[in-house]
């Protein structure tokens, strides 16, 4: 959802409702309204019930998202998640790892962060977020320094 000529799109896999509350106010913190990102998921197919077929619906659901990110053409992907920025850099890595930096997604820039659930029930690690969103806002030419996360 969004508009599919954002310079950002955030990809996130499953959320509540707290998660979505706190999701919007870190995209209000940065200043962006709803018509200056686009809101992807993974979950773009519904899973299989051949449990052979399970550990291929990772990588065949992950197409769906692909050609989505590829007609948006994104300045940068905002990665919300270990599951979503695993699958995203095909990587085994932990959130922790992979946060902080910029990665190369074919193509696009990718911002590996926390999922807001993790920041719910870790609020530690709220800090860490924000620091990656701003280095996101700095890359599309955004000025949130006086923005408090």
């Amino acid at each position: 959802q969004g508009n599919p000529q954002a310079k950002l799109v955030i990809v996130i896999d499953d959320a509540n409702e707290a998660a979505r509350e706190l999701l919007d106010k870190m995209i209000r913190a940065m200043g962006l309204k709803n018509d200056q990102f686009y809101l992807a998921s993974t979950v773009k197919c519904l899973p299989s019930t051949d449990p052979h077929a399970k550990r291929d619906e990772p990588r065949s659901c992950r197409n769906f998202l692909f050609e989505r990110l590829a007609q948006i053409a994104p300045q940068v992907v905002v990665a919300l998640g270990n599951t979503v920025a695993q699958r995203l850099l095909n990587s085994e890595e932990k959130i922790s790892t992979l946060r902080g930096k910029f990665h190369e997604c074919r193509g696009m820039k990718l911002m590996p962060t926390f999922h807001p659930s993790e920041l719910l029930k870790n609020p530690e690690s709220k800090k860490a977020a924000w620091e990656d969103l701003k280095l996101v806002a700095k890359e599309l030419g955004l000025d949130i320094t006086t923005r408090k996360g």
